[in-house]
């Protein structure tokens, strides 16, 4: 865009030149872990403002590159598919989940015969994991998840509840290591913003996991608990608060988490928690 005018001393016009806005957010010319959750920040407010396709033009050109992208634009297509039900959108989703899972795994922590053997005896070390092979076990727990989702969406048989379910187990149980790792990481240097986000996927994960659980009823929960799942509601929602008030790339989901239970469940199976939608104990002061 540009602006003439004459000179004063009639001389040759002048142009004032404007910059033009980007119509398009511009691709990165490389990516790191930071960058990643920016840019991923970005998507989910793309999405959340109803603008789908910049979303995923904008996640697209990393998605088999960066762990964050690969989970965002795989999340995209999965809600799609579950909300429309075609056979074409299952059937993409399903591809995008595995690809995801597959760029994921190339960030996690490799380990060796006899690593995996002494792992089953002691946890993880916090130093013994990068920062982006933190991240890459919430991601990836995050994708089983969307997995195990599909997969009951694919096909309605015992075959696919009984893969459906090891899917779900395995993503808790990462979440409860990743919870186990966040703790004894409190106070440990290094890159705060980064363990800011770490926590917060744990948190989402942790507090969804146990709130939901919760709902079922007694029977059946003390299943689950007996092979390992925790329902625990007041934690949960505890869990939840504490990730919404948070401010990382999660933190807006648990908002939403928190405000589907308190605006919907409660009032579907008659839940005495009423809430104030504005306050800040409900949405960590995200609203």
């Amino acid at each position: 865009m540009a602006r003439v005018g004459n000179g004063a001393d009639g001389a040759e016009p002048e142009e004032d030149c404007f910059e033009d806005a980007f119509d398009r957010i511009p691709v990165a010319s490389k990516m790191d872990l930071r960058t990643s959750i920016e840019e991923c920040s970005m998507a989910l407010n793309l999405v959340l403002n109803n603008k789908f396709s910049e979303a995923l033009d904008l996640l697209r050109p990393w998605c088999k590159d960066s762990m964050y992208h690969a989970l965002g634009y795989s999340s995209i297509l999965v809600m799609q598919a579950t909300m429309t039900f075609e056979h074409k959108d299952i059937q993409a989703g399903m591809t995008t989940i595995k690809e995801a899972l597959q760029t994921c795994q190339r960030f996690r922590k490799r380990s060796s015969v006899v690593e995996s053997i002494s792992s089953l005896m002691s946890k993880q070390t916090p130093d013994s994991l990068k920062a982006e092979e933190m991240h890459a076990e919430i991601c990836y727990a995050e994708c089983l998840l969307q997995k195990a989702t599909l997969t009951f969406v694919q096909d309605e048989n015992m075959i696919s509840f009984i893969k459906g379910g090891i899917k779900i187990r395995t993503s808790y149980q990462i979440y409860k290591d990743c919870q186990s790792l966040s703790k004894m990481s409190q106070g440990v240097g290094g890159d705060s913003e980064a363990f800011r986000q770490f926590e917060g996927g744990v948190k989402l994960g942790i507090g969804s996991f146990n709130l939901m659980l919760s709902l079922l009823p007694a029977r059946i929960l003390r299943l689950l608990e007996f092979i390992g799942f925790s329902g625990n509601r007041e934690f949960g929602l505890s869990q939840l608060q504490e990730g919404a008030g948070s401010h990382s790339l999660r933190s807006i989901l648990c908002v939403l988490t928190l405000l589907f239970y308190h605006t919907y469940i409660c009032l579907i199976l008659g839940l005495n928690h009423p809430v104030l939608l504005g306050s800040d104990r409900l949405t960590g002061g995200q609203l």
